[in-house]
């Protein structure tokens, strides 16, 4: 699944909103911007290593955010299952 195909699909944008979906199992791969404040991603890889859920380091928050079609920064996104 490609970053640019992410605006398309059913996703949570932000933290809080991942965090829970990989707890709850909701989660099918996560995205997290290089650039965010590391005490924001490094629970959220931690999650993802516990709950084993992909995880893929984009470049920027703006790419993030602008690759799920809104106007502001995301510092982690997770695309939903089906």
């Amino acid at each position: 699944m490609a970053l640019q195909d992410i605006s398309e699909m059913p996703k949570v944008i932000g933290a809080k909103q991942v965090r829970k979906a990989i707890t709850s199992k909701k989660a099918k791969k996560v995205y997290i911007a290089q650039d965010a404040e590391p005490h924001i991603i490094e629970p959220i890889k931690l999650a993802c290593e516990e709950h084993e859920v992909e995880y893929e380091i984009v470049l920027s928050k703006e790419l993030l955010g602008k690759n799920c079609g809104i106007d502001v920064g995301s510092a982690t996104v997770a695309i939903l299952n089906e």
